[in-house]
């Protein structure tokens, strides 16, 4: 199964992202979550970047929070509304939202 996880939580569903596992794991920070991929605490990359499966970030997201694509990692995409349809539609069959 191909899985798409929107993550708009920075304190909590970290514990279910870890019981998650799928063929293809996309992870897509929105809203709050995109502290997950902007903030680094003591230098160090979220935990939750380590999981195996691709990272996306609401680039939109980013700016009204007052950040920008070249504080995110490298293993994140930064992406628009557009590109999170095209990944709906496309990448992944089944959605879930922590």
């Amino acid at each position: 199964m191909k899985l798409a996880v929107f993550k708009s939580d920075f304190r909590t569903g970290g514990d279910m992202l870890d019981r998650l596992s799928a063929e293809k794991l996309g992870i897509i920070f929105v809203g709050n979550g995109i502290y997950h991929a902007a903030v680094k605490d003591a230098g160090a990359a979220d935990p939750v970047l380590q999981k195996s499966a691709n990272f996306y970030v609401l680039a939109e997201d980013l700016e009204v929070r007052g950040f920008n694509a070249s504080q995110v990692p490298g293993n994140v995409k930064v992406v628009t509304y557009d590109d999170v349809v095209d990944l709906i539609f496309n990448e992944y069959e089944k959605l879930v939202w922590v």
